[in-house]
């Protein structure tokens, strides 16, 4: 078989991590005969040096035009004194819009080699860690309506938070699908305490999970949340939130696995396109130091063969090979002990190649 994929290789450490997944792609299409075609497009700081804008019309066309996208990361310090529109990071809120992607997924796994990375108690994480975060991520705050006014106090600026029925109901269907497959378990967390549009949120959560009598629902606040989330981690299963709560909640449970650097994500829309990227930042600090994890490119990239291609097999292989990594002694830098002399980022896209 035959795949394009759109790839954007960012900014700091993207380019790095983009080319070892490409390279473990290339293993895979070798062991099992499929070709893997890169449209490389700009996105990004570096879209901006080249064209003076983050998200080329280029782009977008050629993403459109592609069966999936691998993301390395973009943003800097570099571009920190542009306005917010034109600032980087204001390129994945635009391809998300423009590709219909509502639908991000972040599992949060402890390998059992690294939970000693974990900053949380051994008994807590016992028998190991598996949470996947299902987050809407075209809807909310991020998008809503936002200005400036002014007010008794002075100047003021706004951000609204808005859902529609249909917005809730779909990405809960996302999750209520995914806990079918897993533990059939969801934990959908809001604030309807407080909120309008959480309490809209609830409802709609509810009414779904009448499609589902076999998975069991939950629901928790917000601040709730976070404490169960390094306090009883195991509570979860699935969670299901908003675009801001999952914001701030999948970045806590990459935290509690002991390295961001491991964890994968995907971006969905209706159907089987996606976007795939690590959660990661794109660390401009280490960039070009040989010190940059593409562990989490790699598992973004075997979540782009499972969820988009449909390619289970070749997917597996992937987590394995990352896996057999880990048990062989393994490490890159930002997960290496005193007894280990850890491998660069090229050495780890060679070394995870080999054992596909």
């Amino acid at each position: 078989m035959e795949y394009n994929i759109a790839v954007v290789r960012g900014d700091g450490i993207g380019p790095e991590v983009i080319r070892e997944a490409v390279k473990v792609l290339n293993a895979v299409g070798g062991k099992y005969g499929h070709t893997f075609h890169y449209n490389y497009v700009l996105a990004g700081g570096e879209a901006i040096d080249e064209t003076g804008r983050c998200l080329p019309d280029e782009t977008v066309s050629i993403a459109k035009a592609s069966d999936a996208v691998l993301l390395g990361a973009v943003g800097g310090p570099k571009w920190d004194t542009l306005p917010g529109d034109e600032r980087p990071e204001r390129a994945l809120l635009g391809l998300r819009k423009e590709l219909g992607l509502f639908a991000n997924l972040r599992p949060a796994m402890v390998f059992d080699e690294l939970a000693d990375a974990s900053p949380l108690k051994p008994e807590i994480i016992a028998g190991g860690l598996d949470i996947v975060v299902v987050r809407e991520l075209t809807g909310g705050i991020y998008f809503g309506e936002k200005g400036l006014k002014d007010t008794d106090m002075g100047p003021a600026a706004y951000d609204v938070e808005q859902y529609s029925e249909e917005e809730v109901r779909r990405i809960a269907r996302v999750a209520f699908d995914m806990a079918m497959k897993r533990n059939k378990r969801v934990t959908s967390i809001d604030k309807a305490n407080v909120l309008e549009s959480s309490r809209l949120w609830r409802r709609i959560v509810a009414e779904v999970a009448e499609e589902y009598p076999e998975v069991a629902l939950d629901n928790m606040y917000v601040d709730n949340g976070a404490m169960q989330l390094v306090r009883n981690p195991k509570h979860f299963d699935v969670i299901v939130t908003s675009n801001i709560f999952g914001d701030i909640l999948s970045d806590e449970a990459s935290q509690i696995t002991g390295s961001i650097g491991m964890l994968p994500s995907a971006s969905l829309a209706n159907g089987n396109f996606g976007m795939y990227e690590p959660v990661h930042g794109s660390a401009p600090d280490i960039a070009g130091t040989g010190k940059a994890n593409p562990l989490a490119t790699i598992l973004s990239a075997g979540m782009m063969l499972r969820y988009t291609f449909g390619l289970m097999e070749e997917a597996n292989a992937i987590d394995n090979a990352v896996r057999a990594f880990l048990k062989e002694g393994c490490r890159t830098f930002d997960i290496a002990t005193r007894d280990t002399v850890p491998l660069t980022t090229s050495e780890t896209g060679d070394k995870v190649a080999s054992l596909i």
